[in-house]
């Protein structure tokens, strides 16, 4: 018996790699030193700094602060213990909460790719099955 969603594709073969130390996909250096995704971690590090000298400067926030205001706004964690306190930051946030959606999803997607984690077209079917 056949499979319903047979295509002439080959299978998607996760990248190749080199036995690494653990550490090297703990500290996403895979992710760092692959062309491939290279420039989303670079961007979304750039936009770390970015927020946190924003944040420092206008706000008045130390470093420390303002590098924890930008990960957790990122990460749409948001504890409220810093919040924004003039216009001009609080427009800043919310350009940068939505750029740091944006930018995670990108970056949660390459790393994805990069390690291979595909899901099947077995897996695929039994969730669509579940949710009829």
């Amino acid at each position: 018996m056949e499979s319903k969603n047979q295509s002439n594709k080959p299978p998607v073969e996760p990248p190749k790699s080199r036995k690494h130390h653990p550490l090297y996909k703990a500290l996403f250096l895979d992710v760092l030193f692959d062309r491939r995704t290279r420039p989303i971690f670079i961007y979304a590090a750039v936009m770390l700094v970015i927020g946190a000298a924003l944040f420092h400067f206008l706000e008045g926030w130390t470093w420390l602060d303002s590098f924890y205001f930008v990960v957790i706004t990122l990460t749409t964690i948001g504890y409220g213990d810093f919040v924004p306190t003039m216009p001009v930051t609080k427009l800043i946030t919310i350009f940068y909460g939505l750029n740091g959606i944006i930018m995670l999803l990108m970056l949660f997607d390459v790393i994805r790719t990069l390690r291979g984690w595909e899901i099947d077209s077995t897996s695929r079917e039994a969730v669509e099955d579940n949710q009829d």
